[in-house]
């Protein structure tokens, strides 16, 4: 059985097969770049201080919905067909008002309508992972969605820098089949062959350079 990591489908995988490849199947993993600390600290301000907030008490513009929970580690169970299954951590939980839930992923980042399409894997396996999970019981999803905040104007105030980061909802649109044809070929390709790296990574090709020799001569000093 192979782990697939929710985070991976929107770059890694898209990025290059060969990384992704020898990621899954456990033999190397690629360092993830390190988001500088400012960008964790209000990645976990914000999440952290919408926890047990009706979001359209805070966001008129949005539909009534309670977030119960941030930053969850969910699991599931093995996907019909295959020899994977889905394990990471979502970023935000909503009940509705009809007791079904919306997975929300959180974003600091420029909005753009691009946005939502490179996105929805990941989403899509965060409500396979809460509908069909490892262990406990299943719940309903019924929302997909991406809140997004982007630094806009400066204020001073009293000494204190403000900054003020307008939010983008967008709501975004699952394909159940789609998903589950897309995870056929994730299996299908970490049951195959290697795969060819891919031409624009870097990564691979630091790892084929440190393959070679160093230095190569026919003429020796003595």
């Amino acid at each position: 059985m192979y782990k697939l990591s929710p985070s991976d489908f929107a770059y890694l995988y898209e990025e290059c097969k060969l990384c992704y490849y020898l990621k899954a199947k456990g033999l190397i993993d690629r360092p993830r770049a390190l988001m500088p600390g400012v960008f964790n600290a209000i990645n976990s301000r914000v999440q952290g201080s919408l926890v047990g907030k009706n979001l359209k008490s805070i966001f008129a513009d949005l539909s009534d919905g309670e977030i119960v929970s941030q930053e969850g580690f969910i699991e599931s169970k093995s996907i019909p067909g295959t020899s994977v299954f889905i394990k990471g951590k979502y970023d935000l939980l909503m009940k509705n008002p009809d007791n079904t839930y919306t997975i929300i992923d959180l974003k600091l980042s420029q909005p753009g309508e691009d946005k939502g399409e490179k996105y929805m894997t990941q989403l899509a396996s965060y409500k396979f992972a809460f509908e069909n999970p490892k262990m406990g019981e299943p719940i309903k999803i019924s929302g997909h969605a991406l809140l997004i905040f982007y630094p806009d104007k400066v204020m001073y105030k009293d000494g204190v820098v403000l900054l003020d980061f307008p939010h983008t909802w967008m709501n975004v649109k699952i394909d159940d089949q789609a998903f589950l044809n897309f995870m056929k070929d994730i299996d299908k390709l970490l049951e195959g062959p290697e795969p060819q790296a891919s031409s624009t990574c870097k990564w691979c090709e630091y790892r084929e350079s440190s393959r070679k020799p160093k230095f190569v001569t026919d003429e020796l000093p003595f």
